[in-house]
């Protein structure tokens, strides 16, 4: 929704394995009037894009499987990653873009070597890291990882973004993407979510 407020005439795709989730989600595109928007009762490592998209993006479950569980269903299955999920995810969203279309996952930073084999065996090499960083000078707890579908460029780990200023309040530039609906500066370069109308899942 965020993306559709930003980039006007967006088609987009959302997956939501919870059925009733997706009755929320779909009620909540109709209330904003994002009529490109629709969504899907389905899970994400067993679908097939209808077409090429542009951009595909996804918040994984990555706690470790070895961990001790939620108590409640909807939040194991949300957040407890289990063996092989990163690579079938990585493997189902690469599998819908078109040739130079985007790949993004936010990922912890502990998760950076499995990310990235994700990614490249998705046949989304060309990786960006966009670190996020909690304060100035602390260590990123949570990065971005891009690929590019078909990619023969080099990987690069760009700036990132800078979320809190010491007070704890958001820093200027966060504010201006998170309350602002501005673009998330990519390396200098143009917004990689933005730059196509074909759908985006």
């Amino acid at each position: 929704m965020c993306l559709a407020a930003r980039v006007p005439g967006l088609a987009g795709v959302g997956l939501e394995i919870d059925p009733a989730l997706a009755v929320v989600a779909r009620g909540n595109f109709t209330a904003n009037g994002h009529a490109g928007l629709s969504v899907r009762a389905a899970d994400v490592g067993g679908w097939c894009a209808d077409g090429p998209v542009d951009h595909a993006f996804a918040n994984p479950p990555w706690h470790d499987p070895g961990g001790t569980p939620s108590p409640v269903a909807g939040r194991r299955r949300a957040k407890q990653a289990s063996d092989g999920l990163l690579a079938c995810w990585a493997a189902s969203l690469g599998a819908g873009l078109r040739q130079g279309g985007t790949l993004s996952l936010i990922l912890p930073a502990g998760s950076l070597a499995q990310g990235c084999a994700a990614l490249a065996s998705a046949g989304c090499p060309q990786i960006s890291l966009f670190p996020l960083w909690p304060r100035a000078g602390q260590v990123a707890k949570l990065m971005i990882l891009r690929g590019v579908r078909g990619g023969r460029g080099v990987d690069r780990v760009l700036p990132g973004l800078v979320l809190h200023r010491a007070d704890g309040r958001l820093t200027e530039e966060a504010e201006a993407v998170l309350r602002d609906g501005a673009p998330l500066v990519w390396g200098g370069g143009q917004d990689a979510a933005a730059t196509g109308r074909r759908p985006t899942s």
